[in-house]
């Protein structure tokens, strides 16, 4: 055997991420809101690879994110002292199992 390691593959996480949309024609947003908030779980190896596939992922759904905030992972919002319940952990254990991005809350936003 030679010394060389070989790289162990990156294990998936789930992120929480706030993601802010725009207005778009079909995005399923109540008649008169000018955009929205919504709280996504997303699985990636890291936060960027989450950010990139909600974003993919909303614009698929004829939605136009127009910024996203990371919150970190489970772990991380834990050490920071946030109160996650039963029912968010659940969502975030399904982000992960299904490799998917999860809507868990959305916030229209009005003038």
């Amino acid at each position: 055997m030679s010394g060389t390691k070989t790289k162990s593959p990156k294990r998936q996480q789930v992120y929480t991420l706030l993601v802010e949309i725009g207005r778009k024609a079909g995005d399923g947003l109540p008649a008169k809101a000018t955009g929205a908030a919504l709280m996504v779980y997303a699985s990636g190896v890291d936060e960027e690879e989450a950010v990139r596939e909600t974003v993919a992922v909303l614009k698929q759904a004829d939605t136009a994110p127009l910024d996203v905030s990371g919150y970190g992972t489970l772990d991380e919002r834990l050490a920071e002292g946030h109160e996650i319940g039963e029912d968010e952990r659940a969502l975030m254990a399904r982000a992960l199992e299904e490799n998917a991005v999860i809507v868990a809350q959305v916030t229209p936003f009005y003038d």
